[in-house]
């Protein structure tokens, strides 16, 4: 996966990952930024950092939350939402026993191929429409 179009700080991060994770997180970001194009509601989305790690979120006020994408200590990647609200346990109820996760922090992969768009398109969709 290319890593053109990709503001340089974050384009830096990514680089940075080994290769594995990088993959994932180039699909997850992928999936993020599909997933918002068919959200008009939500409109663009910022691509920054935030605490060092790939984030996205709505430029639309109140609209929806941050999703982070990086690095996890108990798995190679992982894609994270505030632990503050529901959206990671909310995901975990609708689709119990299908992905690893850490609390209500963040849901943990080891290889590119447990990205799975339908399922997580779920998660990516209710953190961007969080505050709808």
């Amino acid at each position: 996966m290319s890593l053109d179009g990709i503001p340089d700080p974050v384009r830096d991060v990514i680089d940075g990952y080994p290769p594995e994770a990088r993959k994932g997180v180039l699909a997850l970001r992928g999936l993020i930024l599909a997933v918002a194009s068919r959200l008009p509601e939500v409109g663009p989305l910022d691509e920054t950092l935030k605490w060092g790690q790939p984030a996205y979120l709505p430029r639309r006020p109140r609209t929806g939350t941050t999703l982070r994408i990086g690095l996890h200590k108990e798995a190679r990647f992982a894609l994270f939402a505030p632990c503050q609200i529901t959206i990671i346990s909310t995901y975990g109820e609708t689709f119990p026993a299908w992905d690893r996760l850490d609390g209500d922090r963040a849901v943990l992969f080891d290889t590119p191929s447990q990205v799975e768009p339908e399922r997580l398109a779920h998660l990516v969709r209710h953190a961007l429409t969080y505050h709808l």
